[in-house]
């Protein structure tokens, strides 16, 4: 019997200058997130858009949902540079506007412009790693990419803070854009050889592309008008008619979203089905539960325990830490990789549970980052290994469209969790006592039932016969393969 080579590592000669370019680029783009959102209040204040703050967050997300959808089906028809290339300089040239603007609106498309980039850029940076890395290797090159949040994580804000308050906030989006370029030029020349796939399909071409791209347009379209309407629903002022008007477009947006999503999904995501579909469902739920929590741990430290928000950001320092450490960890497992999604959804159920206990038992500070840590971990632990997993999973002609969904389940989650939460939070709270920490907890309670229904879903993920994945273009979006 022959030995089995040792997969070739991703710091090896062929691959190291890739492996540092796309770190480059996920810094980048993490950087770009911590740090905008840190100038953002300064932003509003100087040109006066307050009232519509939120939408330049929404924009973002709705832009990049379409972009994501996009290049899911041009990654598969063209090959991953064409998006790559593409999402950069849509990225570029969205810090630049909003750098330059001289009003709120023009802040607000150019987050537009740089979600839509954003959109791109991650579907194809998935790509590539399917493309260019060994099997063997992806899971570790998946722990790199959540490594390469810490850093923008504990340092971005504080940066930020600083450009913004010692030179002006335009420096901190004019500022990023020429790390971005500088992380493309890098990548660029390593993934000349990366056309497109030698079997196409038929997904991403003709009539189907279109319908994906009608489809991502309705889904991109239902979220901003859901979002929006809801922001404005919030605000003072609405006249009966108008609160009228606003809830119908709501109920539109969410009908747009609720026709739209299944054909953007692997068939069977959302009864998850066996393999692939409840692999992606099990993504968005987690999503779901440490999104929604994690928006108000500072909100609940700050307000029920009296600690200033320098303190309070300790905690989610401390979840990007143990994210970081799961990535980590689930490059080293040597069983099926399915059974960590179970043991990533059981941990953010426990961490979310213990998290509500000890908030209402006034558990000391350190408890409650400490426990906030393994919620981290169990992310990272969770998201990398369905990364991987939908790349194995996938045939090379679907993997950018697997890709995408991947990212919608993303994407989606985080919107539903903090919406859901923030929802919760309004019906519960009590103008007169802001700080009633049973509100928090009556959140992370509601959100911990997302994480074990996550528990379900990554044991119907787990149920997939041992066969490689199907080059029939009708059923392959099923899934069959374990990793």
């Amino acid at each position: 019997m022959t030995d089995t080579p040792a997969p070739e590592s991703t710091m090896a000669a062929r691959l190291r200058p890739l492996t540092f370019g796309l770190i480059a680029i996920i810094t980048c783009a993490a950087f770009e997130a911590m740090a905008v959102a840190t100038a953002m209040p300064a932003v509003a204040d100087e040109l006066d858009g307050e009232a519509s703050y939120g939408l330049a967050f929404s924009m973002y997300l709705t832009a990049s949902l379409l972009g994501t959808v996009l290049a899911g089906s041009w990654t598969d028809r063209r090959g991953p540079r064409p998006a790559l290339r593409v999402g950069m300089a849509l990225m570029i040239a969205g810090l630049l506007l909003s750098g330059a603007a001289p009003e709120f609106w023009v802040v607000t498309a150019g987050r537009a412009v740089s979600g839509l980039g954003g959109g791109f850029l991650i579907v194809a940076v998935y790509v590539v790693i399917g493309r260019a890395f060994p099997a063997g290797a992806q899971p570790v090159v998946f722990g790199w990419l959540s490594a390469a949040w810490v850093v923008p994580s504990l340092v971005g804000p504080f940066v930020a803070g600083v450009v913004a308050e010692e030179l002006h906030w335009r420096w901190v989006f004019l500022g990023v854009a020429p790390l971005v370029a500088a992380a493309g030029l890098v990548v660029a020349p390593r993934i000349r050889s990366l056309g497109p796939p030698a079997d196409p399909g038929t997904g991403g071409t003709g009539s189907a592309g279109w319908r994906r791209a009608l489809r991502g347009l309705g889904l991109s379209g239902g979220v901003f008008a859901v979002q929006w309407a809801v922001i404005r629903l919030a605000a003072d002022g609405n006249s009966a008619a108008a609160t009228g008007l606003l809830a119908a477009l709501a109920a539109v947006g969410l009908a747009a979203v609720f026709i739209t999503l299944p054909g953007l999904l692997p068939r069977g995501t959302l009864r998850f089905g066996r393999g692939l579909p409840s692999i992606i469902g099990t993504r968005g739920l987690v999503n779901v539960a440490f999104f929604g929590a994690e928006a108000f741990i500072p909100l609940m430290l700050v307000s029920a325990r009296g600690v200033d928000a320098s303190t309070a950001g300790l905690a989610l320092s401390a979840g990007a830490l143990g994210w970081s450490a799961g990535a980590f960890l689930q490059t080293r497992v040597r069983f099926r990789r399915q059974w960590l999604l179970v043991a990533g959804s059981t941990l953010l159920s426990l961490t979310l549970g213990g998290f509500a206990l000890a908030s209402g038992a006034q558990a000391p500070l350190p408890v409650l980052i400490l426990i906030w840590a393994f919620a981290g971990m169990a992310m990272g632990m969770t998201l990398s290994s369905t990364s991987v997993l939908v790349l194995s999973l996938s045939p090379k002609a679907e993997q950018g469209r697997n890709s995408a969904s991947l990212q919608i389940a993303d994407q989606l989650g985080g919107v539903a969790g903090t919406a859901g939460a923030g929802t919760l939070f309004a019906l519960l709270r009590d103008p007169a006592a802001p700080g009633r920490v049973e509100v928090f907890v009556a959140i992370w309670l509601a959100l911990c039932l997302f994480a074990a229904a996550g528990i379900v879903s990554g044991l119907r993920g787990a149920q997939a016969p041992k066969a490689g994945p199907t080059k029939d273009t009708t059923k392959s979006m099923e899934g069959t393969v374990p990793a």
